[in-house]
């Protein structure tokens, strides 16, 4: 039973990543992009990690993808951060599409 539930998990962490690689394709510039890749991957990667937490158990294998969990969260969530932040200040255009520029009043003066 364990490993028919961990297969749905790992496969529903494929799907994730698969969606985050067609959003790294198919967005208009890089903040679409990186919010894709980010959010998708993160939770795709997660549940990855979850099932094989389940196929495997606490074993060596298991608590290692356990650890690796509020890791790859913070981690690519803090460098999801950096990279929007110095496109920004750099300043790398939004698409012309876009509706709000929240960030536009404070970082330009600088």
């Amino acid at each position: 039973m364990n490993e028919i539930i961990s297969t749905v998990i790992i496969g529903i962490g494929v799907a994730f990543d698969f969606f985050g690689i067609l959003g790294l394709i198919r967005l208009p510039d890089v903040y679409n992009r990186l919010q894709a890749a980010t959010k998708s991957v993160t939770l795709g990667t997660w549940s990855i990690l979850l099932g094989i937490l389940i196929r495997y158990g606490f074993t060596g294998v298991g608590v290692k993808a356990l650890l690796c969990i509020p890791l790859l969260f913070f981690a690519s969530t803090v460098a999801a951060h950096a990279l929007i932040r110095g496109s920004y200040i750099f300043g790398i255009k939004l698409w012309d599409k876009s509706v709000v520029d929240d960030y536009k009043d404070v970082w330009r003066g600088k």
